[in-house]
């Protein structure tokens, strides 16, 4: 019987106040001196419908046929260079339920307009110091008509990790509590060590590009979110000249390998953690996600290996030209010699069709796929938050019927003097439970707006971006039957 008040006694020795916390973020190790990242965006409508135009023929006499021959560049070629900014301005959104703090504990909703102006830009990479200790610089440039911000239009410089403390701040208020937050652009420790070590060379250059893009995408990603928008780290990021140095950010450092052990560890939770979904939403919607992943991360890979194909092809084509060129100029058949002259021009322009179509395939298509795979990864993230907040609110329930059970003990051995502090703590245990209850169905309910306007922003992505690519692959084709048609009377006056 001492055993057995010896175990009572330490089951209700629990301080009242003390709650079992929510498990960490997976994916990121927060830092509270940390500041965070920006972009990400819709592509513009594009006024002229390329899809309307018909294929011109080219005569044998026309001036636009002499323009096509001509050493010149032709004024007929419209490059499809990266686009310095991809984004629609103007964008809609209904809000819905909004988190006046970090906890379940005080929800308010709030009607706002159903439109905002902002349009964010990412410009003038530079580089900062020398060798390892060097970094990339970045102008973040706000232009907006909202009242949230102080002026219309005014820019600060960002620093890649100051992104990176962005979205960690970000992730450490919002996705334990149902809200997807837009992943930051991943690191690459090689890319950044080749530009701070190396010379300045076309794959450096190149590099510095995409993540330039992908911080303004990552950026207008972001503010689209009616909740993030009015955070103040986001409004601190946009506007304040001066920001606190994100730390734990690094990929070799303690804090990295602290996430690598957070991730694996949050993987075996959820091999053991078996929740019994009672909503079938929750189960049917967990399985398409699940299905959209694997065939979207099937669909990236295929269209990077047409990106490489592609720049294949453009680098092939030069070469071409210039054995082209060379072939011209010793061969002693005059017309001949012309023929392939005028041949070793054409490729040369379809060389930098190709390297434009390429650039179209990466930034209208390939990065649109990349970017919602890791967006699928904070879906999926928050749908691992809601099993979390399950698990807690059984962990509770357990907890107050083991109370129950000693209360009950205690009574039967008539331990008065112990029988009150049992009531007490079984009844912060209760609030407990009803709290944790609370919570569970909080983020439900918030998971399911968010994934309604997931699935919104994801189709209306797809739409625009989808057709602008196939505009630029129109007009790619138009381009090079022009050079074609006007090249075929210079082989036909071969005698």
């Amino acid at each position: 019987m001492a055993d057995t008040d010896r175990e009572d006694e330490e089951l209700f020795t629990e301080p009242s106040g003390t709650q079992s916390q929510p498990a960490s973020l997976s994916t990121e190790d927060v830092s509270a001196n940390t500041n965070g990242p920006n972009q990400d965006a819709l592509f513009d409508d594009d006024p002229e419908d390329l899809f309307a135009e018909a294929t011109e023929e080219v005569s044998l006499d026309s001036p636009e046929r002499d323009i096509l021959l001509s050493d010149g560049p032709s004024p007929a070629i419209t490059p499809i260079t990266p686009p310095t900014s991809v984004i629609a301005p103007r964008i809609g959104h209904t809000h819905d339920d909004m988190f006046t703090h970090s906890s379940f504990d005080e929800i308010e909703e709030e009607e706002v307009d159903d439109s905002f102006d902002i349009n964010i830009s990412v410009s003038d990479p530079e580089k900062v110091g020398d060798g390892m200790n060097a970094y990339m610089a970045y102008k973040v440039t706000t232009k907006t008509s909202m009242s949230l911000f102080k002026q219309r239009e005014f820019s600060v410089k960002r620093r890649f990790s100051d992104f990176l403390g962005l979205h960690s701040k970000l992730a450490s208020k919002y996705l334990h509590v149902g809200y997807i937050v837009p992943p930051a652009p991943e690191k690459s420790i090689v890319g950044m060590t080749k530009v701070k070590v190396g010379k300045e060379d076309q794959s450096s250059n190149e590099f510095v590009e995409k993540r330039r893009s992908a911080l303004e995408r990552y950026l207008m990603r972001t503010v689209k979110h009616h909740i993030l928008l009015k955070d103040p780290d986001v409004l601190q990021f946009l506007e304040s000249s001066e920001l606190p140095r994100a730390v734990s950010t690094q990929a070799l450092s303690s804090a990295g390998l602290l996430r690598m052990v957070n991730k694996a560890a949050d993987a075996v939770n959820k091999m053991t953690i078996k929740m019994n979904e009672s909503d079938a939403w929750f189960e049917e919607k967990q399985q398409h996600f699940e299905s959209l992943d694997v065939q979207l991360r099937k669909l990236h890979i295929s269209v990077e290996s047409l990106v490489c194909h592609r720049k294949e092809l453009s680098v092939n084509t030069a070469q071409f030209a210039k054995s082209a060129a060379m072939l011209g100029n010793s061969e002693d058949h005059t017309a001949l010699s012309r023929a392939l002259s005028q041949l070793a021009e054409v490729e040369e322009k379809m060389d930098q069709l190709h390297q434009d179509q390429a650039n179209a395939d990466f930034y209208l298509f390939s990065e649109l796929l990349g970017d919602y795979v890791r967006l699928l990864a904070a879906v999926k993230g928050v749908f691992d938050h809601r099993i979390k907040t399950w698990q807690k609110w059984q962990d509770s329930q357990i907890l107050l019927q083991k109370k129950r059970e000693a209360e009950a003990k205690l009574q039967f051995t008539n331990k008065s003097d112990k029988l009150q502090q049992a009531k007490d703590e079984i009844k912060d245990m209760e609030g407990r439970v009803q709290q944790d209850e609370r919570d569970f169905e909080q983020i439900s309910r918030t998971i399911r707006k968010e994934v309604g306007r997931f699935e919104k922003e994801r189709v209306k992505d797809f739409k625009t971006s989808i057709i602008k690519y196939l505009e630029s692959l129109v007009l790619t084709q138009q381009q090079l039957i022009k050079y074609w048609e006007a090249f075929l009377p210079e082989a036909k006056a071969i005698s």
